[in-house]
C-alpha cells in the first residue's frame, strides 16, 4: 500500500521526469526551428516557403506529410537495425530521423498552419493538443529542476555569446 508520503514523492519524481522531457523539447524545439530557418535561407527556398504560405488547404495538407511519409522508410530501417543487434546504430538512425523530421514538420506548420486549420478535424486535433500542452507546461513550468534549467540554459547563452565575441574579435 502506498502512502499518502510515497504518493507526494512519486508525483514529485514524475514531474521532474516531465520537467527534463520538456525542458528538452523546448530546447530542441528552439535549436531545430533555427537549423529551420538557416537551411531555407542557404538553400534559398523563400519562393517555395511563399507558395506553402498561399498553399491550399490539401496541398498545404499533403505537404505537411510528406516528411512524415519519408520518414517511414528511414523508421523500418531503424527497427531492422534494433532486430538484428545493431542497436546503437538503431538509435542513432531513429534519432536522427526524429530530430530531421521534426525540423521539416516544424518549418512547414509554421507555414501551412492557417490552411490546415481550415479542416474542423485538425482544427479539433490541434486545439486538443495545445490545450494539454499549455497545462503541462503550466505544471512544469513552476518545478524546481525547470526553473534550474532556465538558469542553465541563461548561462549558457551567456557562455557562447563570449565565444564568438571573442572568436569574432581574434580573426
Amino acid at each position: 500500500m502506498v502512502t499518502e508520503g510515497g504518493l507526494g514523492m512519486i508525483k514529485k519524481s514524475l514531474l521532474s521526469i516531465f520537467a527534463v522531457i520538456v525542458i528538452i523539447e523546448e530546447w530542441l524545439w528552439d535549436a531545430l526551428t533555427l537549423a529551420g530557418q538557416w537551411f531555407s535561407q542557404v538553400l534559398h527556398l523563400e519562393k517555395f516557403d511563399n507558395w506553402l504560405l498561399n498553399a491550399s488547404p490539401n496541398k498545404a495538407l499533403l505537404t505537411f506529410l510528406i516528411p512524415l511519409i519519408l520518414a517511414a522508410p528511414f523508421n523500418v530501417l531503424a527497427v531492422v537495425l534494433l532486430a538484428h543487434g545493431a542497436i546503437v546504430e538503431g538509435i542513432l538512425v531513429e534519432i536522427g530521423v526524429k530530430l530531421f523530421t521534426t525540423l521539416l514538420i516544424a518549418r512547414i506548420f509554421r507555414l501551412v498552419k492557417i490552411a490546415l486549420l481550415t479542416f474542423n478535424w485538425f482544427a479539433k486535433i490541434y486545439n486538443t493538443i495545445t490545450g494539454v500542452l499549455r497545462w503541462a507546461h503550466d505544471v512544469i513550468h513552476q518545478t524546481a529542476i525547470y526553473q534550474l534549467s532556465l538558469k542553465f540554459k541563461a548561462a549558457i547563452k551567456i557562455q557562447i555569446a563570449m565565444l564568438l565575441k571573442n572568436f569574432t574579435a581574434s580573426t
